[in-house]
């Protein structure tokens, strides 16, 4: 199989991308509507490329993967010879449509055609394709290079060996697959996700607790426990004999509380007003990009510690 990468769409997703395979070593071809964008987004990746580097998370120097990555001027060079095809596109029917006819139209046969809509399910855009089988959604969370979790969610026509070679060239880049069997709406991290934020903004506009407090419990209690093993294996491991001990103890307490949790609080409404005063007094907004930053930095020792650690501990 080839190792070169076409990444259409060259925004911060795709330059994500580019970062993630070429340090995966493979070759990427930048394209973008966008005449400009392309040649834009790989000079701004060396930067965070140089920033793994001194975190010491690159295990080659920052220009020999700075090499694999080109500006492709047209789509047709993009995908020329690319044994993967990851799309980076505006979160939009209407625009992914005419895209995906385009990239069907010129993909090579066994080209794997990969989208990371983080919403839009495959079958939405892939129906009608010549190269139907080989596609899917292969979302991640962002940035991909420094976390690993992305979904392979297929349509029901993708083929099951194009989600086998998905899942063996993810995991090839150093990502961790999450490999549905059939696609739904919100896939499974914005589902999870998703169900927590209802949580929090239900406890705030009801007035349980401020903004502050919900973030405290999850980045000072919750999420640390899950940056090293997650909710099943948490309940697996907090009970003497293990999860069915978990759930026969506490599944009532569990059950009282869904009741509550069908109601949903707009988040748009007066409680917004509560959040977003609450995280400007926090950050203000001129702040944002400079703590953005700051957070990628996070992310890059703690992905060095993991590793550190699961070389000493094991998994």
């Amino acid at each position: 199989m080839s190792s070169k990468a076409a990444i259409i769409g060259a925004g911060l997703i795709g330059r994500a991308w580019a970062i993630a395979f070429a340090r995966g070593g493979w070759s990427c071809a930048l394209w973008d509507p966008d005449p400009d964008a392309a040649s834009t987004t790989r000079e701004s990746a060396r930067g965070l490329i140089e920033s793994l580097e001194a975190e010491g998370l690159l295990g080659e120097p920052v220009d020999a993967i700075m090499a694999r990555i080109d500006a492709a001027p047209t789509l047709n060079e993009a995908l020329d010879g690319a044994a993967w095809m990851q799309e980076n596109a505006p979160e939009k029917l209407e625009v992914k449509e005419p895209l995906w006819a385009e990239i069907d139209a010129v993909a090579g046969s066994d080209t794997i055609l990969a989208s990371s809509s983080s919403a839009i399910v495959p079958s939405k855009f892939t129906e009608t394709l010549s190269h139907r089988a080989h596609c899917l959604v292969c979302h991640p969370l962002n940035p991909p290079y420094l976390l690993p979790a992305v979904e392979l969610v297929p349509a029901p026509w993708t083929d099951p060996a194009t989600m086998a070679e998905a899942e063996r060239v993810m995991k090839a880049l150093g990502q961790a697959p999450i490999v549905m069997q059939r696609e739904l709406d919100g896939f499974v991290m914005n589902r999870m996700q998703g169900a927590l934020f209802e949580e929090a903004f239900r406890l705030v506009a009801d007035g349980y607790c401020t903004a502050e407090d919900i973030d405290i419990g999850i980045r000072e209690g919750l999420a640390v426990r899950w940056s090293i093993i997650g909710p099943f294996e948490t309940g697996d491991l907090n009970a003497p004999g293990g999860i069915r001990d978990y759930v026969n103890r506490y599944q009532h307490i569990y059950v009282g509380l869904h009741e509550d949790q069908k109601r949903r609080v707009d988040w748009a409404g007066p409680v917004l007003d509560d959040i977003e005063a609450a995280r400007r007094e926090k950050l203000p907004a001129d702040k944002l990009g400079e703590r953005q930053g700051w957070r990628d930095r996070q992310l890059m020792a703690l992905a060095l510690h993991r590793l550190k650690a699961r070389e000493r501990l094991g998994d």
